[in-house]
């Protein structure tokens, strides 16, 4: 019996300056049916641009050496960088289909979600109109849409992320394809969300018997789902085995920097490994391999750094919230008066001391984000206080509050958005310092911003360029450092490592730590990931309809939670095989 899929050899290069730049070298592995392999690997890896060449989605200047074997009824099977775009139409979306990583860009959303998923039944299936809308609907509840007739006539943007992915699984899953490639098709989700689309993913490939290459830079997370793991690393393939072998004897160093740097796995206080610990790079791209000190000597150390260092001020609160309520109007009546509210945040109170970081977690549409914008007037409450230094800042003026704002920051989700693309890292850095007059000249604002660069692990070379020439991790730092530069005494970091891979999200982590300690600022911690929240927070709020719905120290918060809404947040985080 041949396998489903069959990878020999592939090898992929991008012209680049009239230069070859290769992006795969020499990869091969293979998928069985009714098997799910995993590939794991951070941004740039080549995960992707793997599962683009199997559907010849790759741009027209790219090169491709080797072969990409796909035998759909068990015969010899074809080579699928061989045949025509007409004969690949038949595969693409029928035979293969892709769940792709952006389930918010990824429908259009000119068309309602029913359309964009009958529009695939009667591309690649003899079927009538009628017969096509009741298969889409009955797709719809097998993927557990609430109200599959109603999400059927929606149009993307009434639907939420969880929603919109389940749709792109009913498409993908629409003409009951042979292989299903799904491309971190999770990493936007909550951790309860992720876990009921990775149970969903598994339940339809045994009822089906399709193969399944599931892609990501989590191997916390293939473990909930995949047989196989395949590791790369710069376009290659470092190591390959069964989850089993992978995570209790890792073989390479890179797969172990990988397995390592989940906080998860780590108490607070503990410094996270991270890939340079494992090992480093040639200049002619060997690899060597380094030696670490066990995790146990690296935790008794920090732990105690932490315990003499971090101890709030219990007397002086530098944040007290009371009562706080931001509310939406959703419905109006015939006069305009308003019908009905959106409760995003609702009658909340919490105070945040000074030196100490407050995480606060919970589901997308709790309130998380809405929150942490009106403490500091990015959105104005509906109603209640907010003193910061002992001033309310719902009472301030526009002039009043524009000299108190250099005393408090935010860190966005987002790295790519969050920076001006016309402004030089320097530039986007020195604006807000000459606004809130921080420095007596241009030169000296120069030197602050070229200090504090490499306070966050860049470099003075890093002052002129722009944030495109940037990874996302480094365009993390640099909105670090943008709110560190007004040396503010409050920081709100708003998911600001949720969309890292993990190795780089293990580097963030440790920089919020040692910049802590050294400027002794206050944080309030946005995440949807409580393993991430108890790793770097003192104390957790946890947050439910806009509610706090349990408060505590972090580790009576993760270890021993009262709600039966924390306990399901805690379940759902993918802890995967614990190594050794």
């Amino acid at each position: 019996m041949f396998p489903l899929l069959s990878i020999q050899n592939l090898s992929i290069s991008f012209s680049q300056e009239g230069k070859a730049a290769p992006a795969l070298h020499n990869i091969s592995f293979s998928v069985n049916r009714g098997e799910t392999v995993a590939i794991v690997g951070e941004s740039g890896s080549g995960k992707s641009i793997t599962s683009l060449a199997v559907l010849q989605l790759l741009p027209p200047a790219a090169y491709t050496s080797g072969k990409i074997i796909f035998s759909a009824q068990g015969e010899t099977g074809v080579d699928l960088l061989r045949i025509s775009e007409k004969e690949m139409q038949y595969v693409r979306g029928n035979k293969i289909a892709m769940i792709f990583q952006e389930p918010m860009t990824s429908l259009n959303p000119l068309y309602t979600c029913g359309n964009q998923v009958t529009e695939a039944i009667l591309l690649h299936q003899h079927i009538n109109y009628k017969s096509a809308k009741q298969k889409t609907i009955e797709l719809f509840e097998k993927v557990q849409l609430p109200d599959p007739v109603a999400v059927f006539n929606r149009f993307p943007h009434e639907i939420s992320g969880g929603q919109k992915q389940r749709v792109m699984i009913a498409m993908a899953m629409s003409c009951e394809p042979s292989l299903l490639i799904a491309d971190e098709p999770t990493t936007a989700l909550d951790v309860t969300v992720q876990q009921s689309i990775l149970r969903l993913i598994k339940e339809l490939q045994v009822e089906k018997d399709i193969g399944v290459i599931f892609i990501s830079h989590d191997l916390g997370l293939v473990a909930e789902i995949a047989d196989r793991a395949i590791v790369m690393f710069n376009g290659k393939i470092v190591e390959q085995n069964t989850i089993h072998e992978l995570f209790t004897d890792p073989r390479h160093p890179y797969t172990k920097a990988l397995l390592e740097c989940r906080p998860v796995l780590h108490a607070k206080g503990e410094r996270l490994p991270v890939v340079s610990d494992f090992m480093e790079m040639n200049e002619d791209g060997s690899i060597v391999r380094k030696e670490r000190l066990s995790s146990n000597h690296e935790k008794t150390e920090h732990i105690t750094i932490e315990a003499k260092q971090d101890t709030p001020d219990i007397a002086s609160p530098l944040v007290k919230v009371e009562n706080l309520k931001v509310w939406f109007p959703a419905e109006r009546r015939m006069r305009g008066t308003h019908k009905r509210y959106i409760k995003a945040v609702d009658d909340v109170s919490f105070d945040i001391y000074e030196g100490e970081t407050v995480g606060l977690v919970g589901e997308s549409g709790c309130g998380k984000t809405t929150l942490g914008r009106s403490l500091l007037r990015l959105i104005d409450p509906t109603s209640g206080t907010v003193h910061f230094h002992g001033q309310n800042l719902p009472d301030l003026s526009p002039t009043q509050l524009r000299h108190v704002r250099k005393d408090f920051q935010i860190i966005f989700q987002d790295p790519y958005s969050s920076l001006n693309p016309r402004l030089s890292v320097g530039n986007a850095i020195h604006e807000g310092m000459s606004i809130h007059g921080v420095g007596s000249s241009i030169k000296n604002r120069k030197d602050l911003i070229i200090n504090i660069l490499e306070k966050v692990n860049l470099s003075a070379d890093h002052y002129n360029r722009y944030p495109h020439e940037f990874s996302g991790g480094q365009r993390q730092r640099i909105g670090i450092a943008r709110a560190l530069a007004l040396n503010p005494s409050f920081i709100v970091c708003d998911e600001s490592v949720s969309a890292l891979d993990v190795s780089v999200q293990a580097q963030v982590l440790n920089l919020l730590n040692d910049l802590k300690k050294e400027f002794r600022f206050a944080a309030l911690f946005i995440s949807h990931d409580l393993s991430v929240v108890r790793y770097i927070s003192d104390r957790i709020l946890v947050m439910y309809k806009g509610k706090i719905e349990e408060a505590g120290a972090a580790e009576d918060v993760y270890n021993a939670p009262q709600s039966a809404y924390t306990k399901q947040l805690i379940a759902a985080i993918p802890k995967g095989i614990l190594p050794g």
